[in-house]
């Protein structure tokens, strides 16, 4: 019976999802007992064979306790944070295996009767014999399986936190959440929070004034105090951290608004910035528009009212000759989240634009412009902002 393994192993490449659902399947582990002599938690982090060994010979004297009174409740252990499944120095030594030959015996010998045993690993190379035996042996959890880059299982961290926090977020809101914050889970989270109470905040705020005008009126109820986060939230709250840009600058130069991006370098000097990095911004956001206008002009695919239509052909057609570039970066295309790509290639409307993007000319002439400015920076160092300023306003006339 399914109820007989010995114990419960939950695995993935996200240390937090995992983290997150090993709390959860504990709590329901522990449930209504209150022996706090009956619950125990173990780290299997490890830096080292040694920290393997103890960390091993600990859980195996946890699992071999009993009770002193006899009788008493079930014990729950719950063995967390284990890395020494990784493809790792640690992970692939020659004494860590040996040990594992011993942590699947002691495991092995499990009774569910009297021990219920959580093991969360993260990260875990399921190409080693002991994972395989996990899944085969135990009640087996993957949560976020890379094959589709654990986009999904992100997308279902921000609606699951959304409704524990008693908000709703549209499909828009969330794939630009995601484009901006990147596969970062804790901080997806708290930005979530923060939007969650920038919404409901407004909404506070405009039941107050209907109650004002509709004194007697029936009150709202159920679904209809749900507040929704929109596509605009995210647009105005939350910072584009995945790419490490300066965000507003190279918005406001790929826009073609060239009083805007004068603006935006002057907060940022006088915030003590400094040019490179914006140069690396303009740069990063270039590489992937010219790639974007090539698959344009080439008929790989085109602009429509969601973005960039067709790109998933594209990408099964020539992400093999990205060799090289399989992380995300702007040196590929296809590392990209689709929304990013899409709301990059509809953005804008200014100077040398077709259909809202620029000219294959005018890109590799921005790029000229980098590295001329680049140049100047370090010929002129104390005239950085002057420096740009005179790039963007050649780039945006």
């Amino acid at each position: 019976m399914a109820s007989e393994k010995p114990f419960t192993f939950i695995c993935g490449s996200d240390d937090f999802l995992v983290d997150r659902l090993g709390k959860e399947r504990f709590a329901a582990m522990v449930g209504d007992s209150q022996d706090e002599f009956a619950r125990e938690v173990l780290s299997g982090f490890a830096n080292n064979v040694d920290e393997v060994r103890a960390s091993i010979y600990r859980l195996r004297d946890s699992v071999q306790t009993v009770s002193m009174f006899g009788g008493g409740e079930r014990r729950v252990v719950w063995l967390k944070d284990v890395n020494f499944l990784a493809d790792s120095v640690t992970g692939r030594a020659d004494s860590t295996l040996a040990l594992l030959d011993e942590f699947r015996e002691i495991l092995a010998a499990i009774n569910p009767q009297e021990t219920a045993l959580l093991i969360t690993a993260a990260p875990v190379d399921r190409r080693r014999a002991f994972p395989k035996w996990c899944e085969k042996t135990a009640h087996f959890t993957l949560i976020d399986d890379k094959e589709d880059g654990g986009e999904a299982a992100l997308l279902g961290v921000i609606r699951s936190e959304a409704a524990a926090l008693g908000v709703s977020i549209t499909p828009d809101a969330s794939a630009l959440l995601l484009a901006r914050i990147g596969s970062n889970t804790r901080l997806i989270v708290e930005e979530l929070h923060k939007l969650a109470n920038f919404v409901e905040a407004g909404s506070d705020s405009d039941d107050e004034t209907a109650e004002s005008h509709a004194s007697g009126q029936n009150a709202h109820t159920g679904s209809a105090n749900t507040v929704t986060i929109e596509e605009a939230h995210v647009a105005e709250l939350t910072p584009n951290v995945a790419e490490g840009e300066f965000f507003e600058t190279a918005e406001a130069f790929f826009s073609g608004d060239l009083q805007w991006t004068l603006a935006a370098l002057r907060r940022h000097f006088f915030a003590g910035g400094d040019a490179r990095p914006i140069l690396a911004a303009l740069q990063n956001r270039n590489r992937l528009l010219i790639q974007i206008r090539t698959l344009i002009d080439a008929g790989d695919a085109q602009l429509g009212q969601r973005g960039l239509e067709g790109l998933p052909a594209a990408k099964s057609r020539y992400a093999a000759k990205f060799i090289g570039a399989s992380e995300k970066n702007s040196f590929n295309l296809f590392s990209q989240h689709p929304f990013y790509v899409g709301k990059l290639a509809s953005a804008g409307s200014g100077p040398g634009r077709a259909g809202g993007l620029p000219s294959l000319r005018r890109l590799i002439d921005n790029q000229q412009e980098f590295i001329t400015a680049f140049e100047e920076t370090i010929s002129r160092p104390r005239e950085q902002e002057q420096v740009l300023g005179e790039m963007v306003t050649r780039c945006c006339v």
